[in-house]
Order: structure tokens, then C-alpha cells, then sequence
């Protein structure tokens, strides 16, 4: 309880007070220890030797806060190395209709690493929730300009498209809760399966990527994502009920394949959530790429706490600490992405080969679950930093 007149504005400067009185005794303290050390060691109060001031300079480079801001710098630095640009726009559609297997994070982190490469990305937030959105820092409420009157009021692409401000090159098309009723508005609209692909082609300004996330369905927003789309990312939580949605995706991606997109097909598949210290984890990371051989990406993504915090300061990874196993990791999963050739199995086979593998996984998927140990099924309270 508050005292009677003292407001939370002067509990603050209050509070701010101690605080720096704190930091200058501490300050003090350090500064008594170093002068005590100095005057007893044998050595010029004016300099240090060269010996000395290596030894220095060793002794600051091993501390954590040293640790992560040569960690950052290396990151940035590769970043900044550049990838080389498709001969034509790559539209990557991020599904799964399981949710929380991190298609939001994924798709946002993985264009804020390739627009850090110097490409340019334009995220399309298809999700009512607006998650992409709150990540790249764009205003997603009902008044902002986004993705629904696109598909609904066919404005132009162009009219929604917003920068993101922390990292250049990197746009983004909002989505709003208006996004929530469109599906059932769309169902009387002719052609109401390829409105967004026609908005995408009729988009003017030079993008490289153009990655698209998906809500956690396969309704009518997602079809509209596929129609669209080239490729598919699917991001694969290392968990046994991540395998389970797997089949009606594949399923939904042939026949879109079949009737509407003839280029479809999954190019890629994400290991996210991995968790190098239980036995389940493993065990579903080798099915998935004992069957998916080509699509799967070599980076799997850990479980990390900064990844998971990111989006409350609406940041992505790469910008709130660039030197997290979260940021590295996909870093170096957008380069393995941006690497690969585009068709490289030809949409037919590669579709194929999912659809086999997915029924090598099916026939499998107890012997996961059995030789799992309790222990490695118990989820972990603490995240890999």
C-alpha cells in the first residue's frame, strides 16, 4: 500500500535514487581494491609493461558480458557478408496447421536474417492472431491498413506494405483482427483461392523473398497461401505430436499442387524447438530426416529464452541479441536456405517423396514414443540461453 500522497512517479525516483547511490559505493569499492593492488605490486603507477596490459586485456575478453558482445559482433559481422540473389522472387509459404511448432518465429526471424544478408524480404502476416506483426514492431490494430482489405476489398499490395524500422530492407503486410472473418466472407467470392496470388503479382517493387505465415488451419487463408506460394516451409517441432498434422498438410499441398499451383512444393523443412538434452528430441530429428533426406535443413533451431523474448520488445531475435544460440542458429538456417537451388527435386518428386516419407514416419511414429525415456519426456523448466 501506498502511503497517503506519494505517487508511483516518486516510488520511481525514489527507487532510482538508491540505485546510482548503490552503483557509485560499489564503483568506489572497486576502485579502492585496484588502487590497493597497485600500490602493492612492483610495477609504474604512470603505465602498464605490454605484459601487463595483455594480461589485461585477456582478463576483460573472458567475462560473459565480453563472451557475448564478441559473440554479437561475429554474428553481425557474418550477416553483413551478403548472399547472392535469386534470378526471381522466392515465395516461401511457412504451414503447419499444428500450432505452436514456431511458424510465426520462424518466418520472422528468418527474413530479418535475410534482409541482414542485404536481400530484400517482405513478411505477409496471414494470421489473424497479428503475432508477425508484434514481432517486426508494426501497429496491427483495427484502423491500420493490412492484409484483409487486400483479400476482402482488393486494395493494392502496395497500399499496406510497412518498413521495418530495426532492420533495413525488411517490409512487412500487417494483419489485423478483421483477418478473423475472412474466411467466411471469401466463400462467396469468385476465385476467392487465388486472391492473394494475384495481389503478390501485381506488387511492383523488387522484393528477393517474399515469405508468407500462415495461421494454424488449413482453411481458406492458408489455401490462399499456398496458391500463391512456390515453395513450402514447414517448421517441425522435435516432439511427437508435431508428426501427427503432418499428413493432411502434405495431403492439402498435393492437391493444391494438383489442381490450382503446379509449382508447389515443400522445399524445406525446420527443426525448431530442439532440446539436445532429451532422448525424445533426438529420436524424432533422425525419423524426420531419415525420410525427408532433401528437405530437411542440417540447423536445427534450440530451445532458447531469448528467442521466446524477442517479441515482447517487439524485436526479432537478430536485434535483441545477436548473439544468442537462437540468432545464430537462424542465421545460419537462412543461409542454408538462401544456398539451395529452388526446385531442386522438381515439384513432382518432392511432393512424392514427402508423401512416402510420411508414411515411413506413420509406421514408425510408436517406435518413437516406446523408446523414449520418461525422463526425456518430462518437459524441462529451464530454456537454453
Amino acid at each position: 500500500m501506498l502511503s497517503p500522497g506519494v505517487s508511483h512517479r516518486q516510488i520511481s525516483d525514489i527507487a532510482g535514487m538508491v540505485f546510482h547511490v548503490k552503483r557509485r559505493s560499489l564503483l568506489s569499492g572497486i576502485l579502492a581494491r585496484s588502487q590497493a593492488v597497485t600500490v602493492a605490486a612492483p610495477v609504474s603507477r604512470e603505465t602498464l609493461t605490454p605484459m601487463q596490459e595483455s594480461e589485461t586485456i585477456e582478463q576483460i575478453d573472458d567475462t560473459p558480458i565480453a563472451r557475448a558482445a564478441q559473440a554479437a559482433v561475429q554474428a553481425l559481422g557474418r550477416a553483413g557478408e551478403g548472399l547472392p540473389r535469386p534470378s526471381a522472387t522466392r515465395v516461401i509459404v511457412v504451414a503447419n496447421q499444428k500450432g505452436g511448432v514456431g511458424k510465426t518465429t520462424t518466418t520472422v526471424n528468418m527474413a530479418a536474417s535475410l534482409a541482414m544478408h542485404g536481400l530484400r524480404v517482405l513478411v505477409i502476416d496471414l494470421d489473424p492472431q497479428g503475432n508477425a506483426s508484434t514481432a517486426l514492431g508494426i501497429d496491427h490494430h483495427a484502423e491500420v491498413p493490412s492484409i484483409y482489405d487486400v483479400l476482402v476489398e482488393g486494395k493494392p499490395l502496395a497500399d499496406v506494405v510497412q518498413p521495418v524500422v530495426e532492420v533495413e530492407g525488411l517490409f512487412c503486410v500487417p494483419a489485423t483482427i478483421d483477418l478473423a472473418g475472412a474466411e467466411i466472407e471469401l466463400v462467396s467470392m469468385v476465385a476467392r483461392e487465388g486472391r492473394l496470388q494475384r495481389a503478390i503479382q501485381a506488387y511492383e517493387q523488387p522484393l528477393d523473398y517474399i515469405l508468407i505465415d500462415c495461421p494454424p488451419s488449413l482453411g481458406l487463408l492458408t489455401v490462399n497461401a499456398l496458391v500463391a506460394g512456390q515453395e513450402v516451409l514447414i517448421p517441425i517441432q522435435c516432439e511427437y505430436y508435431a508428426l501427427e498434422g503432418l499428413g493432411q498438410l502434405l495431403r492439402n499441398v498435393e492437391l493444391v499442387r494438383a489442381h490450382l499451383n503446379p509449382v508447389l512444393h515443400v522445399s524445406t523443412i525446420l527443426l525448431t524447438m530442439y532440446d539436445a538434452r532429451t532422448r525424445l528430441a533426438s529420436q524424432v530429428a533422425e525419423e524426420v530426416r531419415n525420410h525427408f533426406t532433401t528437405e530437411v535443413l542440417s540447423t536445427a533451431i534450440p530451445r532458447s529464452v531469448r528467442v521466446s523474448e524477442a517479441p515482447s520488445y517487439g524485436q526479432t531475435v537478430l536485434t535483441y541479441d545477436p548473439g544468442s544460440t537462437g540468432a545464430l542458429s537462424y542465421l545460419e538456417a537462412a543461409r542454408e536456405l538462401a544456398l539451395r537451388a529452388v526446385g531442386q527435386a522438381g515439384p513432382a518428386a518432392s511432393t512424392q517423396a514427402a508423401a512416402e516419407a510420411l508414411d515411413a514416419v506413420g509406421q514408425h511414429r510408436h517406435t518413437i514414443g516406446a523408446q523414449a525415456s520418461p525422463v526425456a519426456e518430462q518437459s524441462t523448466m529451464e530454456g537454453n540461453r
